[in-house]
Parts: C-alpha cells; structure tokens; sequence
C-alpha cells in the first residue's frame, strides 16, 4: 500500500518536475493531502518528523493510521510515508515501524561518520525495498531542535554520499526552514548546478520549500530537484483559517465548537495550499 519513493522520484527527475513532501501533524494533515494528491493524481510524500512522531504516539500508531486511511479514503495515488531529518536510530525505528522511506540526516556528523552511518543504512534500506535519503550541508533555520545555518554544501562531499546508493540527496543550497528572513539572500544556483554534475542522475531534495518564490523553485526543479518539502506554509495556513472561523465568532454559534466543524476551515486550507504546491512542482497528473 506504501510505496518507496525510489520510483516517483526518478520519475520527476526524468520528467523534470518535483514530487511535494508534506509534513503530517495529525490526522486534519494527513486526511488533507491525501484527498488532495488523489485528487490532482499525483504521487505523495507524507513527511513525519521525530517530533511529529512523538506527538502522534509513536511511528506504529501512524503507520496504522496512514494504511487505514489509504484504504478508507480509497487512495490509488503512489504514497510514501517518509521519516524527516532522522537520526541514526529513529532510521531504525521507522524501518521497523512499516514506514517505505526514512531520511538520515548526518550533516552535523563528520563527512567520514556521515558516509559509514549511511552506508549501512543503504543495505538496509535495499534489502527492504525502503527508499533512503541522505543529507550534506546542514539547511537553516531550526527543525524539531535541529539548528543550520544554511550553509551550502561541497559538492564534492555529495558525490561520495551519492556514490553510496542512496535513493535522493539534500544538500544544503543556502535554504532554510521555517519563514524566509527579509534579508535572505535567495538559493545558491552556483552550488546547486556544481551538486548535480557531480551526482549525474540523482533526484536532489530542497528543504525549506516554504516562501522560496516561484521562480526560484522552477530554476531548482531545472537543475535536478526532484523532491521539495512543505510544512510551515501548511501550518500557516491552517493557523489563519482557524483563527478566522474563531474571531467570526463561529465556534459560539449551534454546535460550531465541535472540532470536526472547528477544524474544517484549516483542513481546506491545507487542501490549498496543496493543491498550490502540487501545481507549481509540475506533479499532477503524473501518478
């Protein structure tokens, strides 16, 4: 029912558009981007972080929920549900857990620990048929506690983590999460294009896909990015429209307190914003 994100992936490579990673929080997200890539046909990627992980009880308890709605929403749309910036052992816990793709994140390690931690990663994740992302260059900005810079990544170093067999590759390009600074000085397309000569067919990653403008991202996507990751514009949308449906007043009114009325109006936000993102990737109708 999941899939790795191998063949999507290289798919978009070829093709020459991004498939979106969506963060999922809870089951408002999850249930949203879903019926949203079902209903644009495109394929998915449902990114959990640790964090998200924690709150949601656990990687069991979101594999369940992830395959039962799957079946219940009657998805047919390529789906993977992916670990974001895991650790060593969180890796581990996902495979286990049922998860079809998990991301290692050892930029903060030396580049020879990065390289060993993630070999081994890859037999695992190829005798499982699980899709394995790594990451050179730590990317800005703060995510479950994870602080970067932003710096840019040595494409050099990304060739020896690509040359490992790893699925897709992030590599710091001067992106960061969360909200962009007014003083940001944009993607480094310098670094980008050296990355992906140097790593040939590799579908590259960009993190912090939240509030690069349009044309920045359709450059990436040019340049070999095959993967973008979305979270804190879904979370800025949802946060706007529920407190809109509040300030209205709307929660006081018959029975608007129930949170399946309260949450509505975040969860077709999400839905837009989607919808938005899945356009200008270019991924519709390439399920």
């Amino acid at each position: 029912m999941l899939v790795s994100a191998k063949e999507m992936l290289n798919k978009a490579k070829e093709g020459h558009y991004a498939v979106g990673q969506f963060n999922i929080n809870n089951l408002e997200w999850t249930k949203a981007i879903l019926l949203t890539a079902q209903e644009m046909n495109s394929p998915v990627i449902l990114g959990v972080s640790e964090g998200a992980g924690k709150y949601m009880c656990g990687y069991k308890t979101i594999v369940g929920m992830v395959e039962g709605m799957i079946e219940g929403l009657g998805i047919t749309v390529p789906v993977a549900l992916h670990l974001d910036h895991g650790s060593y052992e969180h890796a581990y816990k996902c495979i286990e857990a049922g998860f079809s793709s998990v991301m290692f994140d050892g930029s903060h390690y030396p580049i020879d620990e990065n390289i060993e931690k993630t070999k081994e990663l890859v037999a695992v994740c190829n005798e499982k048929g699980i899709s394995l992302e790594a990451e050179v260059g730590s990317i800005g900005g703060e995510e479950d506690g994870v602080v970067g810079a932003g710096e840019c990544a040595d494409p050099a170093e990304c060739k020896m983590i690509a040359d490992l067999g790893v699925t897709m590759l992030a590599a710091g390009i001067g992106n960061i999460h969360g909200k962009y600074p007014a003083n940001w000085p944009g993607l480094s397309f310098e670094t980008l294009e050296a990355i992906s000569n140097q790593t040939g067919d590799m579908p590259l990653v960009l993190h912090g896909g939240t509030g690069i403008p349009a044309e920045m991202i359709q450059k990436a996507i040019s340049l070999g990015v095959s993967k973008i990751n979305v979270n804190t514009e879904c979370q800025l949308s949802f946060a706007a429209a529920t407190r809109g449906y509040i300030e209205a007043g709307k929660d006081l009114q018959g029975k608007g307190f129930d949170p399946r009325k309260l949450l509505a109006p975040g969860t077709e936000a999400i839905k837009a914003t989607v919808r938005e993102k899945i356009e200008l990737f270019g991924s519709a109708n390439k399920a």
